[in-house]
Formats: C-alpha cells, structure tokens, sequence
C-alpha cells in the first residue's frame, strides 16, 4: 500500500514505520520537522513536512495515499495543552482524509479511555473513537496501556545505579506491550478485513505491578532497589499548581492521568480475539521478562567491555 504514517519519529511510531517498510509497504511519514527525522529517509521512507494544526500540510501529505496510521500524540515538552494535538489536529486530519479519499484509517488509542473522561488525554481518545465509530471512514482501533520501553528510565536503569525509584498511587498492574509488538498490530492490520470499523485491545502477556517490575529488575542485576511511594494526593497539588500556570498546562495534563496509572485498577484485557483477528501468533510477542533481560544482558556485557579495556589501558602505564 501507498501508507502514510502521522507520528512516525515517536516511540511506537517508527516502529510500525520500520514493520511497513519490512512487509513492503511504501511509506510517507509526515513530520514537523525533516532534519530530525534523517534517519526514516535512511530506511527508505518518504519524508514530507507537516503540522495536525496546519490544514493545507494535511492535504499535501496525503495526496496519493491509500491508508493512514495515525501514531501521533502530545509529548510532555509540548507548549500549550493535549487537545490542540490530539483532538482539533486529530480532527484536521480526519476531514483530509476523508477529501482525499483516504478511508483506510489505524488509529492508536488507549484502553478504558471512556472509563476515565475526568483524565484530559484519556477523554480525548474517547471522544476520538466515537467520532470514528460515527464516520464513514474505514478505522480500525488500537487500545493499547503501556510501553515496555518506559520500564528502562523508570525501572531498569535506576536499579542498576542505586538511584531511588519514583513510583505513585496503587500498585497498578499495567499489561505492558513492545511497541515493536503494537507495531505487529498496527500494520497487519492494513490487510485484514475482518478488523475494519472494530475496535480490539492491544496489550502485553499479562499486568505487572511496580512492585513486582522492581523485584524483576533486582533479581536480573542483583542489586536492591530503593523505592520511594509518591502519595496521590501530593500529584493532586502539583497538578492544582501547574493548572494556574498557561505554560504548564501540558505538564498539568499529565498530572491528571496518574488517576489512571495509580488507581489500583488492573489495566489488561483479553488478547484471544485480538490475535485471531489479525492473524498473529501470541506465541511471538514480547514478554517483559524476555525485554528487562535482554536489555540487562547487553548493558552489563557492554560495561564489562568498558571495564576490561580500562585494564588494559592502566596496564599499559605501569612501569614494568
């Protein structure tokens, strides 16, 4: 297929670009700004420059397009608030679509979004999804809770450094998923029929905890974590606080959605119907303790690496 992928320089973003590209789609990715997106030209992307909030970008972008998937959200160092993003730009992107004729739509949204319409980003997703299911475009939706790749600054290299653990709320089991897994979905969903104007979960194996996240992380380094509990009501303030201020409204935003991550409520869903219905083997998909260990393996061995060429740099200044 012509694919245009929005988003593609983000986390999960440039991995389903880099999945497209394996099973032989061609690919545009719009972005804001081509000379950060350098290396998407290096695997074979087209590149062309474009803003959600900017219409005749839009328009460009998906000149001669046959289907979209749209990976792209409100980073946290974003100025001004989410719903510019990911609601009025989602929205511009829509009606482009839909005057160039694009109808095939992937669009990444998170699971329970209607359960938490107090949480701005969740509110927005799920408002997204009913104005789809509204539509006449041809979406597939993708409600997905947690990346694996936010364990490493969270979890995995705080443990391996004695640094402290920052953890909020409830120990809320989170069902995390390989974004190179959410990526496996994303595009195998662009030649399966059966997926169209549905909905699916889009999660990992099964919930963690931070609690057993941590324990994971210690036993794979052997070294003991210090963890130190955040109290919700202390992200509450913060979150009262940042509200008075218009630059750190996106920041305020964030804030808000520790209500979903720290309520206690497991965050997972079935993933039977998923797989058959994208015609994906269960089998393949990442697990979290297959992702920390690997991550640790080449760490450790890179630093043992650092460490033995040390020696050998000191054992050349001996003077014997």
């Amino acid at each position: 297929m012509q694919l245009l992928v929005v988003g593609g320089t983000g986390t999960v973003g440039r991995q389903i670009v880099r999945r497209a590209l394996d099973q032989g789609h061609q690919v545009r990715c719009m972005v804001r700004s081509p000379r950060k997106a350098a290396f998407l030209t290096e695997w074979g992307c087209e590149l062309t420059r474009g803003d959600l909030l900017e219409p005749a970008s839009l328009d460009y972008a998906l000149e001669g397009q046959e289907a979209l998937i749209d990976a792209a959200t409100a980073r946290a160092t974003d100025p001004g608030s989410a719903y510019d993003i990911d609601w009025t730009g989602k929205q511009n992107l829509f009606a482009a679509a839909r005057r160039a004729g694009v109808r095939r739509v992937v669009f990444l949204s998170l699971l329970g979004a209607a359960q938490h319409p107090q949480v701005p980003l969740m509110e927005i997703k799920s408002c997204t999804e009913q104005w789809l299911a509204a539509s006449d475009l041809e979406y597939t939706i993708l409600q997905g809770v947690a990346f694996m790749q936010g364990l490493i600054s969270q979890f995995a290299i705080p443990v391996l450094e004695s640094q402290t653990v920052w953890v909020s709320g409830s120990p809320t089991p989170l069902a995390y998923m390989n974004t190179q897994d959410v990526a496996r979905f994303a595009v195998a969903a662009l030649e399966r029929p059966e997926t169209v104007r549905r909905s699916f979960p889009v999660v990992g194996p099964r919930p963690w905890t931070t609690g057993e996240i941590t324990q994971l992380c210690e036993r794979l380094t052997g070294k003991d974590a210090r963890v130190v509990r955040v109290p919700p009501a202390l992200l509450q303030a913060m979150q009262s606080v940042a509200n008075f201020f218009e630059p750190s409204v996106n920041v305020a935003e964030r804030l808000a959605f520790a209500a979903v991550t720290g309520g206690g409520a497991a965050l997972d869903a079935p993933m039977e119907e998923s797989y058959a219905a994208f015609g994906l083997d269960p089998a393949e998909t990442t697990t979290v303790e297959d992702y920390l260990k690997e991550y640790y393996d080449t760490i450790l061995k890179r630093l043992r690496e650092m460490e033995a060429d040390l020696d050998k740099d000191a054992k050349k200044k001996l003077p014997f």
